[in-house]
């Protein structure tokens, strides 16, 4: 059987024909196959250029298909370029596996009639995808509405990206507008009209892009580090409303979380400031909640006179929750723990990564370089990679597929 294959550039400098050039065909050489796909990744400052640019990167790079998008920071082999001009590029020659591109709008989600649309839009069934790489404009897609018809559509198959950023230099902003406040991601400061997604030689006219990979011919272990770790105790929610959590242990959920706070030493109540998160526990039959047992999700607000606290997701009475303190310790422990779980699972099959983490970490979490790609160099080796850091994740947590914010999502494609 023919191997799959994989190479990578990370180019850090404004747009330059001749190194957009050089990239291509030296990925393309070293690649030593044909492409099924290419994907890229480039900071806004490319879009005076973009049509030249992915012309280029197709031509030279021998890519019968491309996807990718803009992005405020950009990922490749092991490094991130944050704050910088450039483009990442990943060549993927995946020989036994079917490749397949979706866009779609805002439109389509508003038609949709339920999973048989999906399906009949995209032209798979459940039964056709084994992965989807999704990428999306943060500001022209309902992402929380359409994830929960994606879910219903491809239960069970996992999808894994980002939504789309751009504009230099990088910036915290709010919530992304048009996701309903349930998803925790952080918006970055780049206008919206910097922020493209790409496919073939053109700006893609969907508001999302959905690139399935089909037939069993490679492995995608996903990886979704929330970088949170669980403090206090997990307690049943006894009293909400909406997305208004009351009571907690049948105690007020402001009281629980006062608690909480006070039991902080004084280093970690410093850390805390800005930093405390609720977690949905994935399972309520669990003994004992560990890191990664949990959906994190932000706390929006906290009222001592009524004693409730507001969750950027609705709740059910009955559900387990337990507050998580977020910090570049607990972020960097959590990474590397999943990282080592995956290596145990897929030994050195991996043959690429995709890496998409929250533009809230990089140097301005963990007070230094490259930590996220570093990390996955360490336990990984230098496997040819691409990414960026987005306005929000996607990934799987148990059995469905949520955005996230302050979080890495990974793709790890290794032999089947």
């Amino acid at each position: 059987m023919t191997k799959n294959r994989a190479a990578s550039r990370l180019v850090v400098s404004a747009f330059s024909e001749q190194k957009v050039i050089a990239a291509a065909k030296e990925a393309r050489a070293e690649l030593g196959a044909d492409v099924s796909v290419a994907i890229v990744f480039a900071t806004s400052d490319y879009l005076a250029h973009l049509e030249d640019f992915l012309e280029l990167v197709r031509v030279y790079g021998r890519a019968p298909l491309l996807i990718g998008s803009t992005g405020a920071g950009l990922i490749g082999t092991n490094l991130e370029a944050e704050d910088k001009p450039g483009f990442s590029l990943l060549l993927l020659s995946l020989p036994q596996t079917r490749v397949t591109a979706f866009e779609f709008t805002q439109g389509q989600l508003e038609a949709s009639t339920g999973p048989a649309f999906w399906h009949g839009e995209s032209g798979l069934g459940a039964e056709d995808v084994d992965t989807w790489i999704v990428l999306a404009n943060p500001f022209r897609l309902s992402v929380d509405r359409w994830l929960g018809e994606w879910n219903a559509a491809y239960p069970g198959v996992p999808s894994i990206g980002g939504l789309a950023s751009g504009g230099t230099p990088r910036g915290k902003g709010g919530q992304t507008g048009n996701n309903d406040g349930d998803d925790g991601a952080e918006a970055e400061s780049g206008p919206a009209e910097e922020i493209v997604l790409f496919r073939d030689g053109h700006a893609s006219r969907g508001d999302a892009l959905a690139l399935a990979l089909s037939g069993g011919g490679v492995r995608v272990q996903t990886i979704v580090s929330q970088g949170c770790r669980p403090i206090g105790e997990p307690l049943t929610v006894t009293g909400a409303k909406g997305n208004h959590l009351l009571t907690l242990g049948s105690r007020p959920a402001y009281e629980v979380l006062n608690t909480v706070f006070q039991g902080l030493s004084e280093k970690e109540k410093a850390r805390a400031q800005g930093n405390l998160f609720a977690g949905l526990a994935m399972s309520e039959y669990l003994e004992e909640y560990k890191r990664g047992d949990f959906l994190i999700r932000n706390i929006l607000g906290a009222d001592p006179k009524t004693g409730a606290v507001a969750i950027s997701s609705h709740l059910r009475v009955g559900q387990t929750l337990q507050y998580q303190l977020r910090d570049r310790d607990s972020a960097d422990e959590d990474l590397r723990e999943l990282c080592h779980a995956a290596r145990e699972q897929i030994g050195d099959r991996a043959f690429a990564s995709l890496l998409f983490p929250c533009t809230g970490r990089g140097r301005g979490l963990f007070r230094a370089p490259d930590h996220d790609a570093g990390v996955l160099g360490e336990v990984f080796g230098p496997l040819p990679g691409t990414g960026f850091f987005c306005n929000g994740e996607i990934g799987p947590v148990g059995a469905h597929n949520y955005v996230h914010g302050y979080t890495a999502s990974i793709a790890l494609l290794s032999e089947p």
